[in-house]
């Protein structure tokens, strides 16, 4: 047996929820993404895409790389670059917690940290200019079909394996969406009746890994058709339920999984009967410099 880390990728486990939910008609579960070896869903379409470019020729090994990113993409690329050894550099926020940005660093990935006023709109900006210099390819996480296709091949068949078919509601907090792209084409070829649910944050709400994009930065491999419905969230519902999760279903994870779990949940409470899986998209780690876990 030959199997390396990226033979780890994906496969993740699925847990029914024990204490979250009242309406016994209901199943929810939850696919534990920060299981995956770089902590995040992310490590599914940032190994697709790499591989991807490297078989068709659109990168090599002289290849330098180059991609805006929140965190966990960013984590998920570094470790996969490193492994087919290519270089990149990677752009993010400067107020991203210092976890994400030392893992980065951890596994060789040059980290330049853009304005916090600008936000990762400003990191792709940076990026994008980066990149018509000549010197750089940029994945763009926002624009590769890879990413979706990631989810289409692997995350989607999955679920419907695990739920023995039984899926009836998809719920998924929308950052690239390449996630809810990849999961809703594949489960709404097996079913059409699944429910296919996008998490946003309200107007006011500051949620990592979560956007409510500007139409000028709205990733292009989003297809609004693809998605049944979306949900709002508030900052302090993603916060409230990212704690729960921990207290009472021992699920640690960041507060974008927070935000879908409280969605999924207000979903619960509206249904006859029902089987909902919910993305828990990464791991609490990654956020304890942050107030996230402060007792008040």
């Amino acid at each position: 047996m030959n199997r390396t880390v990226l033979d780890l990728i994906g496969n993740t486990p699925l847990v029914r929820a024990q204490k979250l939910i009242d309406n016994p008609n209901v199943e929810l579960y939850f696919k534990l993404e920060g299981q995956n070896p770089g902590g995040s869903v992310k490590d599914r379409p940032a190994y697709n895409m790499i591989k991807n470019a490297l078989e068709r020729g659109d990168i090599t090994s002289e290849t330098k790389l180059i991609e805006a990113t929140s965190g966990n993409t960013g984590i998920a690329l570094a470790m996969v670059a490193r492994l087919l050894k290519l270089d990149i550099e990677l752009v993010m926020p400067e107020n991203s917690t210092a976890e994400r940005v030392q893992t980065m660093r951890a596994y060789g990935a040059k980290v330049i940290l853009t304005s916090a006023d600008g936000g990762i709109e400003g990191s792709r900006d940076y990026a994008e200019a980066r990149m018509k210099e000549g010197n750089y390819f940029m994945l763009n996480q926002f624009g590769n079909d890879d990413n979706w296709k990631a989810h289409y091949a692997t995350t989607g068949p999955e679920i419907w394996r695990d739920t023995n078919k039984n899926i009836t509601h998809f719920v998924s907090s929308m950052g690239t969406t390449g996630t809810i792209m990849g999961t809703s084409t594949f489960l709404k070829e097996q079913n059409r009746d699944i429910q296919i649910v996008g998490v946003q944050p309200d107007n006011e709400a500051r949620i990592p890994g979560i956007r409510k994009w500007p139409k000028e930065y709205l990733p292009s491999i989003f297809n609004e058709n693809k998605v049944d419905r979306i949900l709002e969230v508030t900052e302090a519902e993603a916060r409230t339920m990212t704690s729960r999760l921990a207290e009472e279903e021992g699920i640690f994870a960041g507060m974008s999984s927070g935000g879908a779990a409280a969605a999924a949940i207000r979903l619960c409470n509206e249904l006859e009967s029902g089987v909902v899986v919910s993305i828990i998209c990464d791991r609490g780690d990654r956020y304890l410099s942050s107030d996230l876990f402060d007792k008040k």
